[in-house]
């Protein structure tokens, strides 16, 4: 049985993608900070889940990462699903420094925690990462997200480079979805919104066919590629969400 753990699948895109995981015959190991979502999935499928209360903000998050995946006697795939970020337009400190601990610095330290283990255990693994087309440009009206989004698109290639370096046999996917219909966003307004169900299937299709990155759909590609076009000046100069 294949063996994957999830971090942040209590709600949204992480919950959809465990459960679809599950539904595949995966051992799944469920993490996030709301320990009765993760008793939930483990009671919808019985010997299958293994759940762990991480909250990826907080240090020992690291040794709790670790316990679960000895605990479950290795991983094929670590996916991370875990971040936050709002709408800033007054610039609130507390907003900012919450995404940057939690995009930046969380991330970083669940992520490397999965790479080491593969690393050293010298067995193929698969790391994905839920991004966003955020990190495409600097948007205005959510600096530290869009800023945070574009690390993780360069933190992932930089340990890609890493793994070959050292002759790791891992597999990275970045998956950078638009604006998704999920708790997250709080109710806000977003055009083109998706449906975290359909977004879950195209993300379980790019693992199985371990792509390197995915953008979803494909109305956020053609975006994507007209908002990289525009010069500079003119960016600047727009207003964008």
């Amino acid at each position: 049985m294949k063996k994957a753990i999830v971090m942040g699948a209590s709600s949204g895109i992480g919950r959809s993608v465990a459960l679809m995981l599950l539904k595949e015959g995966w051992h799944v190991g469920v993490a996030a900070r709301r320990a009765e979502a993760l008793e939930e999935i483990r009671r919808e499928f019985p010997g299958q889940v293994s759940t762990a209360v991480i909250d990826i903000t907080e240090p020992c998050a690291t040794q709790c990462l670790e316990d679960m995946i000895s605990e479950m006697g290795g991983m094929d795939l670590y996916f991370h699903s875990s971040g936050y970020g709002r709408h800033n337009m007054s610039l609130d400190t507390a907003v900012e420094e919450r995404t940057v601990m939690t995009n930046a610095i969380g991330f970083t330290r669940m992520v490397d925690t999965a790479y080491r283990h593969f690393m050293l255990s010298g067995k193929k693994g698969h790391i994905a990462v839920i991004s966003s087309i955020a990190g495409t440009k600097g948007l205005g009206a959510a600096p530290s997200y869009s800023a945070t989004k574009r690390f993780q698109w360069t933190y992932v290639e930089a340990l890609e480079q890493q793994a070959r370096m050292n002759v790791a046999d891992i597999t990275f996917t970045d998956i950078r979805p638009g604006f998704v219909d999920t708790d997250f966003i709080e109710g806000q307004k977003y055009p083109m919104l998706l449906d975290k169900d359909k977004v879950a299937k195209k993300i379980i299709a790019a693992l199985k066919n371990r792509r390197r990155s995915v953008t979803i759909d494909f109305r956020y590609t053609i975006l994507c590629f007209f908002w990289r076009l525009l010069p500079s000046w003119l960016w600047r100069r727009m207003r964008v969400c």
